[in-house]
């Protein structure tokens, strides 16, 4: 009786999900370079290692993958102006072989499985100090742009014509493969070593006019971030421009606007100021890197989150979630569980947070102490679309054309056609298939009625005996997910 009696009492020992699942939510993980997880793999035992992630991460809901293209002024792709990146080949400089794009790949397979992939870029990193030399054809020609800063050799911030490349670069990227994000992280001016100031001498003295140092860096980011979001809107003005700061902008004894925490800052230290960049609209999402777990002393996972929830402006804010951490830490109301349910409930909790990025993907994967199976089973049990932008657009696709549902050797499926669009923001991208059992309401505001959302113009219907009459609705996405008005069609299964 007990042995029958323990998966229960399991249950009942696991936090309830306190708020309902949002119909839009993004779902992002990010998949990195520079551990050298790929450095010398094959061509065939890479993409069989991502078209597995990609696969689980599919299952657990995921539908947006930030992937590391630029690690170091060079290239997982083929880049006509920086060299074949050593976290892919183990010699900066060294093309694939066999050739292949893993850019081009893998924004093939993300939107095959329905996801968005954002080329993640580090914009002023140009050296880690494990490559043993830059091949960078811009490195060779301009050395004097560069400066070495414990062992890290950094595209100086201070120069415009190093601000101009990294938008060059960002813009070729944006030009010639199909990604619905560009995506930029934490490393703006170096993270601080003690003792040791940036070697910015001489581009401080040449451009800095004698203001403050510190502002003097703050605005060399501010005017790069501009240009880097004007380049991508000039490039294809319906690519999501998104950043991925550290958790912590700044600290209350900083200023009386900082969060109660006590930990590097963005503002201060990394001269980044996030808050600046969406007053102004130069990001479109937001996603810090709260990677802290909950009772922190220094930098407080609950603390940090709901301070960005009040400061999230017009811009989308997502959160950084670090797997390994959230489960290495016991909830601090439930010590016999980890923070998943805590976090994930406090973050759907707060009206200014549409989402989550998940550090990093194969941790995700790996599942440790079935933290991808809570978000499975609870917290990503439904699809969900992504979070609208209405800056960038807010006109919905045309409704879809011909649904009916036929006979095929196959199976009975469900067919349509796609509307009529002028323009490459009116396009349908995507479609979310809903099904309403017979006598239930159509709300398509309520995602657990999403059966499929497609890239296809048909899905396979699960018919039965014919006897059991749905009701079944189309709509379409654009670029920016906007939806379409619902076609329906009623249908006996």
């Amino acid at each position: 009786m007990m042995r029958q009696l323990f998966p229960l009492l399991l249950l009942l020992l696991l936090p309830a999900s306190l708020t309902a699942q949002p119909k839009r939510e993004f779902r992002g993980a990010w998949i990195q370079c520079v551990n050298g997880q790929w450095t010398g793999m094959s061509r065939d035992l890479m993409q069989q290692t991502l078209t597995y992630q990609l696969d689980e991460l599919q299952k657990t809901g995921i539908n947006a993958i930030l992937f590391q293209v630029r690690a170091e002024g060079d290239a997982l792709y083929a880049s006509p102006y920086e060299p074949w990146s050593r976290f892919l080949t183990g010699q900066q400089g060294l093309p694939p072989s066999p050739y292949w794009d893993p850019l081009e790949w893998m924004v093939t397979e993300c939107h095959k499985r329905g996801m968005e992939l954002h080329a993640w870029i580090n914009p002023f990193r140009a050296k880690t100090q494990s490559t043993p030399s830059l091949t960078s054809p811009y490195y060779q020609q301009h050395p004097d742009r560069f400066f070495d800063y414990g062992g890290l050799w950094i595209f100086d911030p201070g120069i415009p014509e190093n601000r101009q490349y990294i938008c060059h670069i960002a813009a070729d990227i944006v030009r010639r493969y199909d990604v619905d994000g560009l995506h930029i992280d934490d490393y703006f001016y170096p993270y601080p070593v003690a003792g040791v100031p940036i070697p910015d001498d001489n581009s401080y003295y040449r451009y800095g006019a004698g203001i403050d140092r510190g502002d003097w860096r703050r605005a060399n980011v501010n005017s790069f971030i501009k240009a880097l979001h004007d380049s991508i809107r000039a490039a294809k003005p319906w690519v999501k421009f998104g950043v991925s700061p550290f958790g912590i902008y700044r600290n209350r004894k900083s200023s009386p606007t900082g969060s109660d925490t006590n930990g590097l800052q963005n503002y201060d230290d990394l001269y980044a100021d996030i808050l600046l960049w969406i007053r102004e609209g130069w990001i479109d999402y937001n996603i810090p890197q709260i990677y802290w777990e909950i009772g922190n002393t220094a930098a407080d996972y609950d603390t940090l989150i709901r301070w960005w929830n009040l400061n999230a402006g017009q811009r989308p804010l997502f959160i950084g979630q670090d797997v390994e951490r959230t489960v290495k830490f016991a909830d601090t109301t439930n010590p016999r569980v980890h923070q998943v349910y805590q976090k994930y409930n406090l973050q759907r909790s707060l009206p200014n947070v549409e989402g989550s990025c998940q550090w990093y993907a194969k941790a995700c994967v790996d599942n440790p102490q079935n933290y991808t199976t809570v978000l499975r089973q609870t917290f990503h049990r439904y699809p969900a679309l992504q979070p609208l932008m209405p800056w960038i657009d807010k006109k919905a696709p045309g409704k879809v054309k011909n649904v009916k549902s036929l006979w095929m050797p196959q199976g009975y499926f469900l067919f349509w056609t796609a509307p009529s669009a002028r323009a490459p923001m009116d396009e349908t991208r995507q479609y979310v298939v809903y099904r309403f059992a017979k006598g239930e309401a159509v709300n398509i505001s309520d995602p657990s009625h999403i059966v499929a959302i497609t890239s296809d113009t048909f899905i396979k219907l699960p018919y039965s005996s014919g006897r059991t009459q749905y009701t079944y609705v189309v709509t379409a996405l654009d670029r920016l997910s906007n939806e379409s008005k619902a076609v329906k069609r009623k249908i006996k299964l």
